[in-house]
């Protein structure tokens, strides 16, 4: 086994990012502050973080791009046990249906287990949000499929377009009222294919602007695209929305022209890899490839 600590996933339990950490049987959790350094050492190569808390008996080395961090067995392994598979259906948990505001025109609809209250809206990066209706999964499941063929809202969107609007939000009133809209739009629905065990809840938006960061932040203008043997990310949290965290950084892609700025880390991207602590006084700099948010052009390579 390896020395150093593995990067288990990010996480919105509170009102603040976490990430998770294993080395062996210990286990450990960093609850990250705004202001505050974060670095790392990249050490050997990316393996399969496993599924539902089992190791992949193959130990099989993944893509260094993956977000999920799995190879095809665990992966298939592992939403064959999710909620979005629809094998739970008499999972006798309630479920939250709600609709999420990631920018302009950019809305979603998805379904929660009640009992994580808003932890999984913080942890997709909405930056608005409001609950829709309660009641059985599948009723929950029902209304989504409802309400995204009605209303023509997708159950997802990327990151890469939550990334790219992030930095030029519109101010709270336009937020609530794109959020407004659509649950008025979403009501007129009751009796038209609304399940009859889900119940209403009242329009009550949230927002998450605050508790992100992003309304005192520079704007994020790169990413890292991926995580290399060898690579160093370190810099100064200044702000985070859902697996992101947005670093400041005195240099970033040598060779690429870019210096400083604000880089955004994806945290799915740091799972299976051994991470080590960078040395005392390395200063703050990204050594790993850089991709643009605004243009999407390949900044940079390795070190």
């Amino acid at each position: 086994m390896a020395s150093g600590w593995w990067c288990a996933g990010g996480g919105w339990p509170g009102d603040g990012p976490e990430l998770g950490w294993s080395r062996g049987r210990e286990r450990r959790v960093s609850v990250l502050s705004y202001g505050g350094g974060l670095g790392f050492r990249v050490v050997g190569e990316r393996h399969c973080v496993g599924a539902r808390g089992n190791v992949c008996p193959l130990g099989a080395v993944v893509s260094v791009r993956s977000t999920g961090a799995r190879c095809a067995e665990c992966a298939r392994l592992d939403r064959a046990h999710s909620v979005a598979a629809d094998t739970m259906v008499d999972d006798p948990r309630t479920y939250r249906v709600y609709l999420a505001w990631f920018g302009p025109g950019m809305v979603k609809v998805g379904i929660t287990r009640e009992e994580r209250e808003a932890a999984r809206l913080r942890e997709q990066g909405a930056v608005a949000f409001s609950w829709l209706g309660r009641g059985p999964l599948m009723a929950a499941r029902r209304t989504e499929e409802v309400l995204r063929a009605a209303l023509g809202v997708p159950d997802r969107i990327s990151y890469a377009r939550k990334r790219g609007v992030r930095g030029q939000l519109p101010g709270k009133e336009e937020r609530f009222a794109e959020v407004a809209e659509l649950y008025g739009r979403a009501v007129e629905l009751e009796g038209r294919g609304w399940p009859e065990s889900l119940e209403r809840l009242p329009l009550e938006v949230v927002d998450h602007v605050g508790i992100f960061g992003l309304d005192r932040a520079p704007v994020a203008t790169r990413a890292v695209s991926e995580l290399v043997e060898g690579g160093v990310v370190a810099g100064r949290l200044v702000a985070a929305a859902g697996p992101d965290l947005h670093l400041a950084v005195d240099g970033a892609g040598s060779g690429s022209g870019g210096g400083g700025g604000v880089v955004v880390l994806d945290t799915r991207l740091i799972t299976g890899w051994e991470l080590a602590a960078v040395a005392p006084g390395a200063g703050s700099e990204v050594r790993v490839p850089l991709i643009d948010i605004a243009g999407g052009g390949v900044q940079g390579g390795l070190f």
